[in-house]
């Protein structure tokens, strides 16, 4: 087979990016196509790839403001010529499953979730541009469009593979389409216990953004002698040091092994966004950490309550201070918690996607051509 890889676009340093550098690793001859490319902003990994951007890439700043360039980003992806391969593995949360490809390409859309922004969070965000009117009424109109587009492109996907369950519950409503759980793959021998009792501090490790919730944190903290330190960046640092008390520090980006170490060394990982999936809780339990997470979304399907974390059921600052609380009375196993974070090691990602793009390929093929036209 003759395969390529989509994704939004290139522009940052997180989990998505992971799980296309592993599909990458796993189907190496692969190019990967995406909307924009910043080389400085995303992964050093991605220098040595073959990596194709679209006509946005020209345009002025689009590796720097690529938000400015949002409404074109359909368009854009619509452009790329996909004729040449027999499967497509589109990847992300936004614009990859809208290619066009012809009849003899199988299209396989990893999707995280539909695009948070225009569908489950979109009050939020409403919300969140009160005091921004002129922003908040063009995020409207974009919003609007993007939900009629990303529901008339669903039909361009072969099979579904969603990344939790409540990414496929996600799917299934917004697109009426039924979907696989594949668990994105984690690189768990990256990390490891360092045998010592933890630290008197708790971690975040997150990009600072709305979604993420970080302000909730830095306010149950805020005042309470315990301390907390938060690796990541994004555009609510400023506002996240504002309210932040002597308490919290902020470490900004850190490479690798500077993460692995917080996190050998935290009392616990805090985890407060609704999120499709999300990384950190497992790579806390492989460095032999709990995690203290918010009870939605992913985080129910890699934090077990009393086991390898606990939940607090409000996205709320006392209801996350009341955890931390529960938390002082309790002890966790960190051998249990190492054992654990195996559920989403990358070889079993490996094993999974290579069983299912070879079996769904056949399927579609022999479904659309029948058994002998495929033969051929």
């Amino acid at each position: 087979m003759k395969l390529a890889i989509v994704y939004d676009y290139l522009a940052q340093k997180g989990g998505a990016e992971r799980v296309v550098l592993e599909l990458n690793r796993i189907f190496p001859d692969a190019p990967i196509y995406t909307v924009i490319y910043n080389q400085k902003s995303a992964p050093e990994e991605f220098r040595q790839l073959d990596v194709r951007t679209s006509g946005l890439q020209r345009l002025p700043f689009s590796r720097t403001k690529f938000e400015m360039y949002l409404p074109l980003y359909a368009f854009a992806v619509e452009q790329f010529d996909l004729r040449e391969y027999d499967v497509v593995l589109s990847v992300g949360t936004m614009v990859a499953k809208g290619v066009v490809t012809g009849s003899r390409t199988c299209h396989i859309s990893i999707c995280f979730t539909p695009m948070r922004w225009a569908w489950d969070l979109y009050h939020d965000y409403i919300e969140e541009l009160k005091s921004a009117p002129w922003v908040r009424w063009p995020f409207r109109l974009l919003a609007h469009y993007y939900r009629m587009w990303d529901v008339a492109s669903a039909p361009r996907v072969s099979f579904f593979i969603a990344g939790s369950q409540v990414a496929a519950r996600r799917i299934r409503k917004h697109y009426g389409r039924e979907s696989q759980v594949i668990h994105p793959p984690v690189d768990v021998d990256k990390y490891q216990p360092n045998g010592k009792p933890p630290e008197d501090f708790f971690l975040v490790v997150s990009r600072l953004v709305y979604a993420k919730r970080i302000d909730l944190v830095v306010r149950a903290f805020a005042n309470t002698g315990r301390r907390l330190v938060v690796i990541g960046q994004g555009e609510r640092l400023r506002h996240l040091k504002a309210m932040a008390t002597p308490n919290v520090q902020f470490l900004g980006f850190q490479p690798d092994e500077v993460v692995r170490d917080y996190y050998a060394r935290c009392r616990a990982l805090i985890f407060p966004g609704e999120e499709d999936f999300g990384l950190t809780p497992v790579e806390a339990k492989a460095s032999g950490r709990p995690t203290i997470a918010y009870a939605a979304g992913g985080a129910l399907e890699t934090v077990q309550d009393g086991q390898t974390g606990l939940f607090f059921p409000h996205q709320t600052p006392d209801s996350l201070a009341q955890a931390i609380d529960r938390f002082d009375t309790m002890e966790f196993d960190a051998d249990l918690l190492r054992q654990d974070s195996r559920r989403f090691a990358s070889e079993i990602f490996e094993k999974k996607i290579r069983k299912f793009v070879r079996e769904k390929y056949v399927e579609y093929m022999q479904t659309y051509f029948g058994p002998e036209e495929y033969s051929k």
